[in-house]
């Protein structure tokens, strides 16, 4: 494993469910509002919500992609509302904090979600401060993963050299592209996929990262 990780200079991190772990939930609460969005936007019922949400995610990479494309939908409140959530069940993790400050060069996140959203999770985990920029989906111009525009956009704006960087995705879609690209692709869930575009797996990204520089500082 550490060849795989060696010489590199930038990192990227997907935010959702990978900087965090999944079993706190925070994604249940964004559905809700997702649902009561398209609800209250389209004029449909909850079931007829859920599958659009589901479908448009499916489809476009992200609800907002599909409500955007198929009904002109204003990204800024959608975004806004959405995000309005709870961070009341994360707690911060010093363990991995120490584990990303460790590594050499860039380390950014990319979201799907929006970059204040994203400051605000950060924060509430303790990590705040130790990335060098948080991309948002807006910074891509509201392109999202997993479509390999987003992932150009970020990487130009973020320093990232693709074939000198790793990224760390809770969704094995949204590796598919980066690993063409020439990054090293690192699945962080509970269960495994195989797939030619991923590269390692882990369900503990903050036990992966500690290992990781263990075995860095035991080589000669």
């Amino acid at each position: 494993m550490p060849k795989d990780f060696s010489n590199l200079s930038g990192w990227v991190f997907d935010l959702d469910n990978t900087l965090y772990p999944p079993e706190i939930r925070l994604f249940d609460q964004i559905e809700v509002r997702m649902t009561a969005f398209v609800m209250e936007t389209l004029g449909v019922a909850e079931p007829e919500a859920n599958r659009l949400r589901k479908s448009y995610w499916a489809e476009f990479g992200t609800t907002l992609a599909g409500l955007m494309a198929l009904h002109g939908v204003e990204p800024g409140p959608y975004m806004t509302r959405v995000h309005d959530i709870s961070l009341d069940q994360i707690r911060p993790d010093p363990d991995l904090r120490a584990g990303i400050a460790a590594l050499p060069g860039r380390k950014i996140v990319h979201t799907n979600g929006s970059a204040p959203y994203a400051e605000r999770v950060l924060a509430a985990r303790g990590l705040d401060g130790v990335f060098d920029a948080v991309f948002g989906v807006e910074h891509a111009g509201y392109i999202p993963k997993p479509r390999r525009e987003a992932f150009e956009t970020v990487a130009a704006l973020g320093g990232i050299v693709p074939g000198e960087a790793a990224i760390f995705e809770d969704d094995a879609r949204n590796l598919a592209e980066p690993c063409a690209m020439g990054m090293r692709t690192v699945h962080v869930a509970p269960v495994r996929e195989d797939a030619v575009h991923i590269h390692h797996h882990t369900d503990d990204l903050t036990a992966f990262l500690g290992h990781l520089c263990r075995l860095w500082s035991a080589l000669p």
